[in-house]
């Protein structure tokens, strides 16, 4: 496992109630009603913010990598990431799919782009060997 040397930031938050409370972050900026999924709660669920996070991180890491690779990265390039909550065998599982768009970008550099960014993305560092997890360029 590889260790922290530098920490660059750490997110607070303030979680009460689980899935049907609230969540709140230490600066205020993150003020969220939680709802488990499928309920008729107005709030969002933790699936939705780890996949909000994921893709933003992910599509960061994309930056990185198309800098290195000297290919100017789409000004609309987006992902949209599903994130599924399931069962199997008396347990819960997640598993993911991040559908990758880089219009205007050749298929094989868009594949490149998003197999860097997965293998140096911290959020698919921490997924790898924990959940399936499948890339789509699309």
């Amino acid at each position: 496992m590889s260790q922290i040397e530098k920490v660059l930031y750490t997110g607070k938050t303030h979680t009460t109630g689980g899935r049907d409370g609230k969540a709140r972050s230490e600066d205020g900026r993150l003020d969220v009603q939680l709802s488990s999924p499928g309920s008729a709660g107005a709030g969002t669920n933790p699936e939705q913010l780890f996949a909000a996070g994921w893709s933003a991180c992910f599509i960061g890491a994309m930056g990185l990598a198309a800098k290195k690779m000297k290919v100017e990265l789409p000004a609309n390039v987006a992902v949209d990431a599903e994130v599924d909550l399931g069962t199997g065998g008396g347990a819960y599982f997640l598993q993911a799919r991040l559908n990758v768009h880089l219009p205007g970008l050749e298929r094989q550099v868009a594949e490149a782009l998003a197999e860097a960014a997965h293998q140096t993305c911290p959020y698919s560092k921490a997924t790898r060997g924990n959940i399936d997890v499948v890339i789509n360029v699309v």
